[in-house]
């Protein structure tokens, strides 16, 4: 198994890949699969940014691991106005949805109730697929609605989605 603990500064060369979707470079322990079927065990330091599409990981055994972002299935949106787009995004927003933003559209992954709620407020929408790299958020450090601090959410370490290959 390749063991990872560590994130590395660009490197001008790797040794192997790993290709996962948003919401398994948003997770600090994951175990998947690498580019060329070797399993691989993610340990990463809790409450950084999810890993970007072109991040950098060091292995146990010293090999260098480049992240690469899976194409998902999106919906692209766009309005007639800057106003609109606003109001979307604000509504978007409202309910926690993560947002890539662009110049003149959004992005969400594909979700036929957001979807319906953006034709109602008159957005174009349309699917693509492509990289999902949303807006990580003003705060970091992730998001919970308890008002008892930290501790409650100081999960033991385990491994995501055993066996599934992402």
């Amino acid at each position: 198994m390749l063991v990872i603990h560590h994130r590395l500064e660009p490197q001008a060369h790797w040794d192997e890949e790993l290709h996962l979707n948003f919401d398994a470079r948003s997770k600090s322990r994951l175990r998947c699969f690498s580019a060329s079927g070797e399993d691989v065990g993610l340990f990463l330091d809790r409450g950084q940014s999810p890993l970007r599409d072109g991040d950098f990981l060091r292995a146990q055994d010293g090999r260098i691991v480049r992240v690469c972002a899976r194409p998902e299935t999106l919906l692209h949106v766009t309005c007639e106005s800057n106003f609109e787009l606003t109001r979307a995004a604000y509504h978007l927003g409202n309910r926690h949805v993560a947002l890539q933003l662009g110049d003149g559209w959004l992005r969400l992954l594909d979700d036929y109730v957001l979807k319906a709620m953006l034709d109602q407020l008159g957005a174009t929408t349309c699917t693509v697929e492509a990289a999902f790299q949303p807006e990580h958020g003003a705060y970091g450090g992730g998001h919970h609605h308890s008002h008892a601090g930290d501790a409650e959410f100081s999960y033991a370490p385990r491994l995501h989605q055993f066996g599934v290959r992402l």
